[in-house]
């Protein structure tokens, strides 16, 4: 599934790994997800509740579905997100939640005790008799509920602990991230840029654009350069900001050697508390999916987990893929896959006045409204002008907009506020004390605004510390608008999933809510 000229990975650097006991190849830079999908291989786990198939829905922190155990004996590590674990030299992984194989797990009979099991059954039904529940109901949730297991044995891997200071705390080095650590490095202030990937850049590592004349990625490895050259800058990956504290404190969380194959005296993870000045959060944001029966089949995936893989490790997510929007990021998704060889079975966009094309089927104003395939996606069912469609299809790139990663705004207090622009909420115009939001973060989607957002948000934070910004224009980039309009399910039988990873569907959300 690896696609020629295409992707971000050393074709020259091959790796061999394992996966629930076969052998596999990657190359350097891939996922284990994006790894295993470039080997075809759809199936990832089992769901929490209900042990339904589950296969890869996104490409980064936010994966619900592909969680792995890694490592053996007194090394065993449980629920590591197969879209952040990067492969290495004979990597031992496995599929969780499932026996006695992935492929046929006896515990998929729960699933067809799901209307048995609404929201709330554990708690109204494990109530009596009193006496049963630490010697009987406990014991027997807990063996059915697990996800991953610790190995009981001592954990003798290295970790460890460091502080840092800085003026500047940048938190994400996609657009807005990057064109603020140049702002803020010219103007000589102490800057420390975090980013959770192994290599910064964000969304322009997973896109067809170009900034300043130049494509995404070459764009950014000259601001990273630059970033290089001063000593004023640091840059820390594969880190991920976990909370923002009182006094400007920040905590974080590096993977400092779970990507190495023999890290030796490396910590396997180090956690930093950060005392930054002034922060700004880059952290750009999360697609959503649209939820429409059995949304969950392996092979739906978000449409811009499908361009990611694309365009940063060169990997079809499917030989023959669906697209289904309610804004332009469908037709980019179909665009960009169809310049690459991919053939589009159709794209069915939700509005009305949908742009056509002449490449592939668009069926405007349209939804899907069932998805078949039990342990990958064969078909779809579409619902449009009145008349049903069934479309083969074994990847369907799913786009209901974006939310915003504002969750460290809020840590001290602040409240999100609604944008009905996005059909999504925005971090509080306050948020934490000595902290700005700027790009996706706050509801900026497109490249130049994020990188108008950056510059801007960072001449803030700078000015207030006595720093003189030095003036300059923000490189052209992309400012397309997405038209998007909010789609959040389709009607319909069957159960529509909402949580993924916890099993919770539409009908769920309903009974609660009553």
């Amino acid at each position: 599934m690896r696609i020629a000229g295409r992707g971000l990975v050393d074709r020259g650097a091959p790796v061999r790994f394992r996966f629930d006991g076969q052998s596999y190849t990657g190359f350097a830079g891939d996922t284990l997800a994006s790894a295993l999908l470039a080997e075809g291989v759809r199936l990832f786990g089992r769901s929490f509740k209900y042990h339904r198939p589950r296969g890869v829905l996104s490409a980064g922190s936010e994966e619900p579905n592909a969680l792995v155990t890694v490592g053996r004996g007194a090394a065993q590590t449980p629920n590591l997100r197969a879209t952040v674990q990067e492969i290495h030299e004979n990597l031992d992984a496995r599929s969780q939640n499932r026996w006695p194989t992935l492929r046929f797990d006896l515990q998929e009979v729960n699933d067809l005790f799901a209307p048995f099991l609404s929201a709330g059954f554990y708690y109204k039904t494990f109530m009596w008799p009193r006496g049963f529940w630490e010697r009987i109901y406990e014991p027997l949730i807990r063996r059915a509920a697990g996800l991953g297991a610790l190995s009981g044995r001592a954990d003798r891997d290295l970790n460890d602990k460091a502080w840092a200071f800085c003026d500047l705390l940048i938190i994400g080095a996609g657009p807005a991230g990057l064109m603020a650590a140049l702002k803020a490095g010219r103007a000589g202030a102490d800057v420390l840029l975090v980013d959770e990937n192994p290599r910064p850049g964000g969304r322009l590592l997973a896109e067809d654009e170009e900034v300043d004349g130049m494509p995404g990625p070459d764009w950014v490895d000259s601001v990273l350069a630059e970033l290089a050259a001063r000593d004023n800058v640091r840059i820390m990956c594969r880190t991920t900001v976990t909370g923002a504290f009182d006094g400007g404190v920040y905590g974080a969380l590096e993977r400092s050697g779970l990507h190495l194959a023999d890290p030796g005296d490396v910590p396997l993870e180090t956690f930093w508390r950060i005392n930054a000045k002034r922060a700004l959060l880059c952290a750009g944001a999360l697609e959503r999916p649209i939820a429409f029966a059995n949304n969950d089949r392996p092979g739906v995936m978000l449409a811009g987990a499908v361009r990611q893989y694309l365009h940063g490790y060169g990997v079809a997510c499917g030989r023959k893929v669906a697209v289904f929007a309610n804004s332009d990021d469908g037709l980019r998704t179909a665009r960009d896959l169809h310049a690459a060889g991919i053939e589009v079975a159709a794209l069915i966009d939700s509005r009305p006045d949908a742009p056509q094309s002449g490449d592939f089927p668009v069926f405007a104003g349209a939804q899907v409204t069932d998805a078949r395939g039990w342990l990958g996606l064969r078909e779809i069912t579409v619902l449009s002008a009145g008349q049903t469609h069934r479309i083969e299809a074994d990847c369907l790139a799913v786009s209901g907009g974006w939310n915003p990663t504002l969750h460290l705004s809020c840590h001290t207090g602040a409240r999100p506020v609604w944008n009905d622009a996005i059909a999504a909420f925005v971090p509080a115009p306050e948020t934490v004390p000595g902290m700005q939001v700027a790009g996706a973060a706050c509801g900026v989607f497109s490249t130049k605004g994020a990188l108008k957002s950056g510059a801007y948000r960072a001449k803030l934070l700078l000015e207030d510390l006595g720093f003189k910004v030095p003036a300059g224009a923000t490189p052209p980039a992309d400012d397309a608008r997405s038209g998007l309009v909010a789609l959040w399910q389709v009607p319909g039988k069957g159960r529509a999933w909402l949580d993924f990873q916890n099993d919770v569907t539409t009908k769920d959300v309903d009974l609660a809510a009553r």
